[in-house]
């Protein structure tokens, strides 16, 4: 058997561990295991992750009052599994420190350690010799890299080609190698988006038959970015993704509602804004973007769901015009009381 199919004969049948670039069975997480991948995990906010490609912006998980990430409209997502450059000094320390890992633990299984032995003699003496130590400068080793959030999905397994060199100025010959447009994507996952809670009129409580007026104040609600980055040994490049709100859908919670406009839909605005503020003297009015609640919500609530609807775009390294993603979409849910109309007959 030769090495590769040892390799996916040991990553198909050990689901329980996790795989370095090098070694098989040195990391227990997830409950996944991966074809010659190595861990993604770490910051998010900015700082390095193990992968190389660095974020930054409004990156999820990196403070703030923003709470949620968008989710694509429709079938696509962004990667969950990809290739990026490891240069040569790191993929040999990595091989060479998860083949010591492996066959010095007493627990491993033996095939585990074949697997491993097999795999670092591919990259130390076999088809590589000495890692391409040699020729360090001339290329990188292109490895698997995972969306560490995403391991429960069967995408994250699908980059199954083992380590490949490829030289400086060529393009890897793999589907999801690392372009501008695969960074763009990967920052699509990774971006924070405001809470979609909509200003209310009346506010929390409201009657029957009553219009009850929302709006989001575009002061709160712009635009948001994150850029990804990668600089490895002569491969760099970069991808800012841009998430800008377009519209505003209201679900009331009930089908014993109207909405304005009918569809729920609220556009954005010429200032960005999306709706219009109640005001004193608009109480006959029909708002621009609202709800009129039908029937009372007894001793509990209704539900309101506000969802924003976001326009993507992405530009980068040797692409400074906007290109469209995939539109996405963030909301989240309100609760809401409306009380009957009282009459007093005399």
């Amino acid at each position: 058997m030769n090495a590769k199919a040892t390799w996916l004969l040991v990553t198909a049948t050990a689901t329980s561990l996790a795989l370095l670039p090098a070694t098989a069975f040195a990391d227990r997480r997830h409950g996944g295991s991966s074809q010659g991948s190595y861990e993604t995990s770490g910051s998010q906010s900015g700082g390095s992750l193990e992968s190389r490609i660095t974020f930054s912006g409004a990156v999820r998980g990196s403070g703030g009052t923003s709470t949620g990430g968008v989710t694509p409209v429709g079938n696509w997502t962004p990667p969950a599994c990809w290739y990026e450059p490891m240069a040569a000094e790191d993929f040999a320390k990595r091989t060479e420190d998860g083949y010591d890992t492996v066959v010095n633990d007493p627990a491993q299984p033996n095939y585990a350690k074949r697997a491993t032995g097999e795999f670092r003699n591919m990259y130390k003496d076999g088809e590589y010799k000495n890692y391409n130590l040699d020729k360090k400068d001339e290329g990188n080793f292109w490895v698997v890299a995972q969306d560490d959030s995403r391991l429960d999905e069967l995408a994250a397994w699908n980059c199954s080609e083992l380590p490949f060199w490829v030289e400086n100025g060529e393009t890897p010959q793999v589907e999801n190698a690392v372009t501008p447009q695969i960074l763009a994507e990967l920052a699509y996952n990774r971006i924070q988006l405001p809470t979609t809670e909509v200003t209310l009129a009346p506010e929390g409580t409201t009657k029957v038959n009553l219009p009850t007026w929302a709006w989001l104040d575009k002061a709160k609600f712009k635009e948001v970015s994150v850029t990804a980055a990668l600089n490895v040994n002569g491969v760099n490049m970069q991808a800012t993704t841009t998430a800008r709100p377009v519209s505003l859908k209201i679900e009331p919670g009930t089908s014993d509602a109207t909405t304005y406009p009918a569809s729920g839909a609220c556009a954005i605005n010429g200032d960005d804004s999306i709706g219009e503020p109640y005001a004193k003297g608009k109480a006959d009015r029909t708002p621009p973007c609202g709800v009129t609640y039908l029937r009372s919500s007894g001793n509990g609530t209704f539900n309101l769901r506000a969802t924003v609807t976001w326009k993507i775009t992405w530009t980068g390294t040797g692409t400074p015009e906007p290109q469209a993603l995939p539109d996405g979409t963030f909301g989240n849910d309100q609760a809401v009381t409306v009380q009957e109309i009282q009459s007093v007959n005399r």
